[in-house]
């Protein structure tokens, strides 16, 4: 131990700020690239450097998650790259060590102690996601078949889960009940009338799928899914890639594949290409011979749109609010998607 007055040797943690300005410098990477751009999301930093990406997860303890400790963190990152290389194993690269040497100096090699964990990923064009091709006009049946085929081989590989059609429903009441709640807050200035719509239309279709719901739990059809599966996720390279699965909670990850597939249709949809779910639903019923009632994607479908509503509404309470004039009018798209479920995911035969 120093003696009395002495300054300590023991260098203190580094800061989130500090492991964020280092991961932000071209000359922390070797070789180093020519530029590095950080991106902060919700959980994560996200540092696109030359032909790789890393993801520093945030030390985060909210009710669903405890990122808190580097344990907790290190333990998140292996499941990202487990479960992701589900569906991108030529992505995600593995988890690299953050160290700090004996000086204080932070390096992503050498001998010095873990202070962080990071997942290392390859890096994929953005411009080959399925939400850039849509943005652009290019976006082709060939190319949502592709991913049909690779989710079909997907969910065709994964065991039913064993769940409990209670817990299932409960959680569908519960997950609304909070969107319902946000959607009808004064604070956030939504026409009533619209919003008073939308979520008696949910109530109803609730009500029809309560017994759907029941009969998929009870066949086993709910899965291990991705939980996330949006257009800016699936990458139309060669070979196709869906990366940034749901990985910090596996109850939220259970999922029936057509909840998901209904998402990403809802998902495209928003962005304007309405055409996608249909081609997906048929591909998945005639690939996993399964083809759930239109009742219940309806129910699906404004289950998922209210709660994209909410989640664009929450942006709004965050203590700093980037791109402010964005998630009021996003609210609103979502809830005037939600009215048109039915006629969103009727069999072509009924149109």
């Amino acid at each position: 131990m120093p003696k009395a007055g002495q300054p300590s040797t023991a260098r203190a943690e580094p800061t989130l700020a500090e492991k964020v300005r280092f991961l932000s410098s071209p000359d922390s990477y070797a070789p180093a690239p020519t530029g590095v751009e950080a991106i902060e999301t919700h959980m994560s930093w996200v540092f696109l450097a030359g032909e790789r990406v890393y993801k520093l997860k945030k030390p985060l303890r909210r009710a669903f998650l405890d990122l808190h400790s580097l344990e907790r963190r290190a333990a998140n990152v292996r499941a990202e790259i487990r479960l992701n290389r589900r569906l991108a194993p030529q992505v995600y690269l593995g988890a690299r060590a953050l160290r700090q040497a004996p000086d204080g100096a932070l390096a992503l090699d050498g001998t010095g102690r873990i202070v962080e964990w990071l997942v290392e990923m390859r890096r994929l064009p953005e411009d080959a996601t399925l939400k850039a091709r849509i943005r652009d006009g290019r976006a082709r049946r060939a190319d949502v078949a592709r991913v049909a085929e690779t989710l079909i081989a997907f969910y065709a590989g994964l065991p039913g889960r064993d769940l409990s059609a209670e817990t299932v429903i409960a959680h569908y009441e519960a997950e609304h009940a909070r969107s319902a709640a946000v959607l009808s807050d004064p604070q956030f200035g939504l026409d009533a009338g619209q919003v008073g719509a939308a979520l008696d239309g949910f109530d109803a279709a609730f009500g029809r799928a309560r017994p759907l719901l029941r009969a998929r739990v009870d066949a086993r059809r709910f899965v291990e899914g991705h939980g996330d599966l949006r257009p800016e996720h699936v990458f139309l390279t060669e070979p196709l890639a869906i990366i940034d699965c749901l990985e910090f909670s596996e109850m939220l990850r259970t999922i029936d594949p057509f909840e998901e597939i209904v998402f990403l249709g809802l998902e495209c949809a928003q962005l304007g290409a309405g055409w996608v779910l249909a081609l997906l639903r048929d591909r998945l019923a005639a690939g996993l011979d399964d083809r759930p009632p239109p009742a219940l994607l309806a129910f699906y479908w404004r289950y998922r749109a209210l709660l994209r509503a909410r989640f664009a509404l929450l942006h709004l309470t965050e203590p700093v609010i980037r791109t402010p004039a964005k998630w009021r009018p996003l609210a609103q798209a979502y809830i005037a998607l939600s009215q048109e479920a039915e006629i969103r995911t009727r069999p072509p035969e009924d149109r």
